[in-house]
C-alpha cells in the first residue's frame, strides 16, 4: 500500500479534494487522507504511474513531497 507525502493540506476540505483526485487515478483503490500526517495511502488494483498520482495531486493544488 503506497503512502505519499503531501504538502499544502491545512484542512478537511483539503483531504476530500486529495482524496477525490487520487480516487479518479486509474488503478487506485481505497484511498485515505490523514490530514495530521499529511499522507494519502491508497491500494492499486494494478501497477499504478506515480506520474499520474502526482499530477492528480498538483491538480487538486496540492504537491507530493
Amino acid at each position: 500500500m503506497p503512502t505519499i507525502l503531501i504538502v499544502g493540506m491545512t484542512c478537511q476540505h483539503c483531504v476530500e479534494l486529495v482524496h477525490e483526485a487520487l480516487g479518479r487515478v486509474d488503478g487506485v483503490t481505497d484511498v485515505a487522507v490523514d490530514l495530521d500526517s499529511g499522507t494519502a495511502t491508497f491500494s492499486e488494483e494494478r501497477p499504478v504511474d506515480m506520474a499520474a498520482v502526482k499530477q492528480a495531486v498538483a491538480d487538486a493544488g496540492y504537491k507530493v513531497a
